[in-house]
Parts: structure tokens; C-alpha cells; sequence
């Protein structure tokens, strides 16, 4: 028996008819996915910055909000007085937290088409109060209402960017606490 090796066949390799990209075709598809790449990143870029400002004004409505519900659980459950459009608050001047309400009634407002005077300031952005809207960056509204038996106060603040110029709806925050006469 005869232990041959098959023998091996090469192709011709004929001009003009090879398989595969040339290094023109190659700096031509890479140019063109270039071009394509780099407006996306560009909009890559502004999507994010819009969103960090979106999200910094955001925070900062809930910093305003929290610290407007604070200074109203401060107050006793049947202030009449206490002016919390100043800061810090004064004795007089203000509504306070309604005094003692009447069962199922409301003082205040949070609809930010309609705000309630003595239930309304004005913060910077830097967290300032101002006098009014001109110049303030958050608009902090609130009500006070009552259950059934005028024994339980619920408080909602509602903290509102007025100075957004960005897409979509203004960053805004709400908060809502209970307090007992008890």
C-alpha cells in the first residue's frame, strides 16, 4: 500500500476578480459612519447638560418644600397669627396655620393658577425670600384643611420653578403632613 499525500491545489489568483475591501473603500465607510457618529454626540451632550439642570432645579423644590412644611409644623394646631411669608417667622401678621377651623373646611391654596395671599412667598434660587414673584425662581404655596371633626389638620405645600425655561413642565414638589390637636 502506498501512503501518498494528497497534493495540495492552488488557485490563481487573477487580477480584478479578489474578494474582500480595499483600503479606499475602508477609509470611505469609516468616514461616512464619522459623519454620522458625531451629530449624535452633539445631541448626546445637550440631552445630558438639560437634564442635570432639570434635575438641580428639581432637588431644589424639594429643599424649599421641606423646609416650608417644617417651619409650618412648628406652629401650634391653632395659630391664627404666625406670618410664615417671612423669615424667621413672625409672631403676627400671617394666617398661621387657620386657627381653630371649622369640620371639612380648607384655608389656603395649592392650585398655581389661583394662589391664596397670606398662603404664598417667593424664594431665590438661592433659597431667599422674596417680596413677590418678581424675581423669585419657586413659588411655595399652601393649604391647610381639616377632617370631619376639625381635630386633624392636613398640610399640603406645593413648591412650583416659576423661572423654568427648560422642556417640558416645571420642576415641582409636594408635600402633605398630618397634624393632631392632640
Amino acid at each position: 500500500m502506498s501512503t501518498r499525500k494528497p497534493k495540495l491545489q492552488r488557485k490563481r489568483i487573477v487580477p480584478g476578480l479578489e474578494r474582500g475591501s480595499s483600503l479606499i473603500e475602508m477609509m470611505i465607510a469609516a468616514l461616512v459612519l464619522l459623519l454620522g457618529v458625531v451629530p449624535l454626540m452633539s445631541v448626546f451632550g445637550v440631552a445630558v447638560s438639560q437634564d442635570a439642570g432639570y434635575v438641580d432645579a428639581a432637588t431644589r423644590t424639594g429643599f424649599n418644600a421641606q423646609d416650608k412644611m417644617e417651619q409650618l409644623m412648628a406652629l401650634s394646631f391653632a395659630d391664627t397669627t404666625a406670618d410664615t411669608t417671612v423669615y424667621p417667622t413672625s409672631a403676627v401678621g400671617g394666617t398661621g396655620l387657620g386657627g381653630t377651623m371649622a369640620g371639612n373646611s380648607t384655608a389656603g391654596s395649592v392650585d398655581p393658577a389661583a394662589p391664596v395671599p397670606g398662603y404664598v412667598d417667593y424664594v431665590t434660587f438661592q433659597g431667599a425670600l422674596q417680596a413677590n414673584a418678581a424675581g423669585a425662581t419657586y413659588r411655595r404655596q399652601w393649604s391647610i384643611s381639616t377632617d370631619a371633626a376639625g381635630n386633624l389638620k392636613t398640610i399640603t405645600v406645593l413648591v412650583t420653578m416659576v423661572s423654568y425655561a427648560g422642556p417640558g413642565r416645571a420642576p415641582s414638589t409636594t408635600l402633605v403632613c398630618m397634624k393632631s390637636n392632640t
